[in-house]
């Protein structure tokens, strides 16, 4: 019989992060595909109520609730897993790339002599062997490769490489699992969470995202940028290049060097569409594009498109949502 798949939950600050709902979604997708049991993995301290919520995703969740995990711990979080993995077995771990995951699976899968794929887009099961998606070469090619034959894999995955689906709720068996590991590890030590100062802009907490290109031209033309997205409710965002001028900070970055955000309004203001900036929007609810070229790539991936001088366009809407605010 083929073992579970294993999803490790990402949590913050008491709740649950996107990636975990993602992750479980194409669990759900992979159990099904393999006739076996989607199983979420919780580590933390008085995580009870995440537990149940857990519950409605998968088919059982194992959670182990010690002081030892109230505060992430990579290498507390390794000897768990890898104690849950070789008392399970489940054919696939999946677990969130993050700076979280990327801190725990590497060093999981050489602990177990397992395989593992990092940063993957898409996953599938052939012949018994995990197939994967991930990108080379700077984001420019998507390669699918094939893992060696085992008995359980590890993979790393992107965040908003998957949409959250409905599938349920699965009303899943919640198991509580005493903590394998008695004391803390003596190799690292937690400090304290770093927070961003006061003012400073989470681009993947935002609603609505005004992002900019090297349309714009000139620093001094992002103000009007930044006056458009405050009138909207939302932040300003760049490409790549942007950062590169030293326009705006490395945290404002969108695409595959950058983050990947998914807000409700994404308004690409002079951006062409670089496929490594695209990676990182394409999954926004709503997503318009203004551009004077016609053939722009980013206008593929657009809900709806201007085509026109985005300094004709940008302070015409500022206009028109000053007038409709009561600002003119």
């Amino acid at each position: 019989m083929v073992g579970p798949i294993f999803v490790l939950a990402e949590h913050r600050a008491g709740e649950l992060r996107d990636i975990t709902f993602e992750m479980l979604t194409k669990g759900h997708e992979l159990a099904e595909g393999l006739g076996t049991e989607l199983v979420a993995i919780l580590l933390g301290h008085e995580v009870d109520g995440m537990a149940q919520e857990l519950a409605k995703w998968a088919n059982r969740v194992l959670y182990v609730s010690d002081p030892l995990l109230k505060n992430f711990n990579a290498d507390a979080y390794q000897a768990v897993l890898a104690h849950l993995i070789g008392e399970r077995k489940p054919i696939l771990t999946m677990i969130g790339h993050t700076a979280y995951g990327i801190d725990v699976a590497p060093s999981l899968a050489v602990q177990l002599g397992l395989p593992i794929a990092t940063d993957c887009l898409d996953l599938c099961f052939e012949d018994g062997r995990l197939c994967v998606v991930r990108q080379v070469y700077g984001g420019k090619v998507n390669v699918r490769a094939r893992l060696k034959e085992a008995s359980s894999y590890i993979v790393t995955v992107r965040q908003a490489a998957f949409q959250p689906g409905e599938y349920g709720p699965l009303s899943g068996e919640v198991e509580r699992v005493e903590c394998p590991i008695k004391e803390e590890p003596k190799g690292r030590k937690f400090i304290g969470i770093v927070t961003p100062p006061p003012g400073a802009v989470d681009i993947t907490a935002a609603d609505v995202i005004v992002s900019v290109g090297r349309g714009i031209r000139d620093k001094e033309n992002i103000p009007m940028i930044e006056e458009l997205a405050e009138l909207l409710g939302g932040v300003v965002a760049c490409s790549r290049p942007i950062v590169d001028k030293g326009w705006l900070p490395k945290d404002r970055q969108v695409g595959s060097s950058g983050k990947t955000v998914k807000p409700k309004l994404y308004l690409a203001i002079g951006i062409s569409g670089a496929f490594q900036h695209v990676v990182g929007m394409k999954d926004s609810e709503l997503i318009i594009a203004i551009n004077k070229d016609p053939k722009a790539p980013i206008f593929r991936f657009s809900d709806y498109g201007i085509v026109d001088d985005l300094f004709k366009v940008v302070p015409e809407l500022i206009k028109q949502l000053k007038e409709i605010k009561g600002q003119a």
